[in-house]
């Protein structure tokens, strides 16, 4: 999968250091994939949270942290909307940022 962009999550974990190995190797694995589905994705990450219209919300660093996706699985891309706290994703629509 190609994943964009990568400088959304370097810019995360330049704010919180704590992030950066846990993100780093969610990049890695995600890369190095091709899903081609939801169930695709559940299978690999079985505690994402598969939402409609290709939105899917990972925990990063033991659920420390919420990271949003929305993948065009035809094309094999991975968009990171947003990436968080538990709290600053309280605050965000996941469906719709």
């Amino acid at each position: 999968m190609r994943l964009i962009a990568l400088s959304t999550l370097k810019a995360f974990w330049v704010r919180h250091p704590d992030a950066k190995q846990p993100l780093l190797a969610w990049h890695e694995e995600v890369k190095h994939t091709d899903w081609q589905s939801p169930t695709d994705v559940k299978a690999e990450f079985g505690s994402a949270s598969i939402l409609q219209d290709g939105r899917v919300v990972f925990s990063i660093a033991g659920n420390k942290y919420r990271l949003v996706a929305w993948i065009n699985y035809p094309y094999r891309v991975v968009y990171i909307r947003f990436i968080g706290s538990h709290r600053q994703y309280d605050q965000i629509d996941a469906q719709n940022i």
